[in-house]
């Protein structure tokens, strides 16, 4: 494998040279997420068009974003961080996305889909009005032309006529048609050198006298119309921009020689790159959805090192709602591009005509819900936490102001370890509960899960959301959601109050408190908004202290609420402590080295309990 040394001058290198690199980072690439975990499958399908980004632009200088980050890996190893990719998406090491903190070459943090196109004009818009030099690309890939902002950025990019480079890896969950044999033909003749010098030379003789201008456009009105009936990149021309392509996403030396144009075009480019996702890994080949996001796998097979052992809360979710709507007809699923992520697989092959992904557009997902409940339907929303946070203004005005009958299923909520700051879902809680009439329900196993679903689908009368983690449900099997809220564990000395699948944590905390004299009450909320507290204040009254554990982000968290709550009706506390993921952004590990950062492990939390009695440590 190359050293950094040589990745820095790849300039200089030959098409063959380039060709031997390309097959070399593919073998990398599988030899360290084979082993790491991580996304494989869309990094394998821009090895070659990452190359080529780097034959011809400087990304230390040059700014190159990517929209769909996970698709930097290649990225990483060619800028410097090759030797570290085995500590890709594992605590202090690399992260999964780019991360301007950790490398210069990295220009944007990219975690969410569509907004690289936004990002990237305004960098442009920069550059040009500072007097400065440099190129700007935006990497669009894995159906971030499916996302809204995207063509608010495109349209917005074309008109401004500012030189940049939109790259569109089509891996067929951008642009799915195939182009005729001519289009192909005419598209291969537009690529050509010859094509562009003739071109060049065209337009500066014709422009020179009034009559050659009159035929130019002539002839550009003629040429325009063939190209809207045979070629794809009418949309984008009509935007603004020139379209190069379709180009070989697979053909370094193509790539390379028409980024090279495109660099050297003063005037904002789309270059259209058709891609296979998975390229030159069977098994990715063949299910690219499976390695999109995979765990460790053996390279021989591709079958999984370790195999989830048991359900998840999206698989329970899924099993759930296809029982529920087997009876209940008017019940509909959306999903926001993450069918397998949120469990609802099986949900589109038995219901297929109540089901719709509408693909990364999150906002429009909820309005098209409300827009179901307003006529009679009951519309479930799967959607992971993060991705959840587009959606503020639509739940407001579209579904909370006439108070509609819509379940939004929130998966990912809390930590969800390797993914990092872009993807832990800990702020969901604080942007629902200010949502007027929007119930928030917190399961803490996969029974009271089914259980919520069960009871909101049949007397559900406005917006609720029910939220879960990544993964198993713990220790905690029981169904206690009946009630707001329950005692799990009477004590005397300590309220310790949580909701969700932090009442594991909790319960070991409390079990080992009693071994040191401290005893506990331990509540579990099953309702988090609007809170009920009448358990809480009645536990507070005998024991004078609280603590609270929670897996979100400390702005807007329930211990906050529980605490003007006990204000309101005046009760004086001997000592509080608020335990949650602090006031900043959480980075990327396991879930246990996280709980342990945050402070909301076992250990941490009969720590911070004992200093509520003055004996911490």
């Amino acid at each position: 494998m190359r050293n950094q040394e040589e990745f820095s001058s790849l300039h200089k290198i030959s098409d063959a040279e380039a060709a031997a690199l390309c097959e070399k980072l593919r073998f990398r690439l599988l030899e360290v997420v084979s082993k790491t975990g991580g996304h494989l499958a869309s990094n394998l399908g821009v090895v070659e068009l990452t190359v080529a980004i780097h034959r011809v632009f400087d990304t230390e200088r040059d700014r190159l974003l990517f929209d769909v980050g996970h698709q930097c890996y290649i990225h990483k190893m060619l800028t410097g961080r090759n030797g570290q990719m085995e500590t890709i998406r594992t605590f202090c090491g690399l992260a999964g996305f780019p991360k301007p903190v950790e490398s210069a070459h990295d220009a944007f943090v990219a975690g969410h889909a569509s907004a690289a196109v936004s990002a990237a004009l305004g960098m442009a818009i920069a550059r040009t009005n500072l007097g400065e030099h440099y190129h700007v690309l935006a990497l669009l890939g894995d159906g971030a032309l499916t996302g809204g902002l995207a063509y608010e950025g495109l349209s917005t990019a074309g008109q401004s006529g500012e030189p940049m480079i939109v790259i569109l890896n089509d891996n067929g969950m951008s642009i799915t048609k195939n182009i005729s044999g001519v289009a192909k033909h005419l598209a291969r003749q537009r690529l050509k050198p010859q094509y562009f010098r003739i071109k060049k030379v065209y337009r500066k003789v014709m422009g020179a006298t009034s009559p050659g201008r009159a035929i130019y456009q002539l002839t550009h009105k003629m040429k325009a119309g063939i190209k809207a009936a045979l070629l794809p990149g009418s949309l984008f021309e009509d935007m603004g921009f020139q379209y190069m392509g379709p180009v070989d996403g697979h053909d370094v030396k193509t790539l390379t020689r028409v980024l090279q144009q495109a660099k050297e075009s003063r005037c904002p480019v789309l270059l259209h790159v058709k891609t296979i996702k998975g390229n030159g890994y069977l098994p990715a080949e063949r299910n690219p959805d499976a390695f999109h996001g995979i765990a460790p796998f053996q390279l021989e097979s591709g079958n999984l090192l370790h195999p989830s052992a048991g359900q998840s809360f999206s698989t329970v979710f899924g099993k759930t709602l296809c029982d529920l709507a087997q009876t209940e007809k008017k019940i509909f699923a959306i999903t926001a591009a993450m069918e397998p992520g949120t469990g609802l697989t099986q949900f589109a092959k038995e219901h297929p005509d109540q089901f719709f992904d509408v693909g990364i557009a999150e906002g429009h997902a909820v309005t098209m819900a409300a827009g179901m409940a307003k006529q009679g339907l009951l519309p479930v929303f799967a959607v992971y936490s993060t991705f959840f946070q587009r959606s503020y203004d639509m739940l407001l005005h579209d579904v909370a102001i006439q108070h509609l009958p819509v379940l939004f299923c929130v998966d990912r909520a809390g930590l969800v370890g390797d993914d990092g700051e872009t993807h832990h879902g800990l702020f969901d809680h604080a942007f629902l509960r200010t949502v007027p009439g929007m119930t928030i329900f917190a399961p803490a196993s996969h029974h009271e899960l089914t259980s919520m679903m069960q009871r909101v689908l049949r007397q559900c009368t406005g917006p609720v959301a029910i939220r879960y983690p990544r993964g198993s449900e713990g220790e905690f099997k029981e169904d206690l959601s009946l009630l707001p809220e329950v005692r799990i564990c009477e004590g005397s000395d300590l309220t310790m109050v949580t909701y969700g699948t932090m009442i594991n944590s909790v319960l070991h905390a409390a079990e080992a408190l009693q071994k040191l004299g401290i005893y506990a009450e331990v509540i579990k909320l099953n309702r988090i908004s609007p809170l009920d507290g009448s358990l809480i204040v009645k536990s507070v009254e005998k024991t004078k202290r609280l603590l609270v554990a929670e897996e979100v982000i400390a702005m807007g968290c329930v211990g906050e609420q529980i605490l003007g709550h006990l204000m309101q009706r005046g009760i004086t506390l001997k000592g509080s402590v608020l335990c949650n993921c602090g006031t900043g952004f959480v980075p990327h590990g396991t879930i246990q080295q996280l709980q342990r950062l945050c402070g909301l492990d076992d250990c941490s939390l009969v720590e911070k309990a004992k200093e509520l009695f003055g004996h911490g440590g």
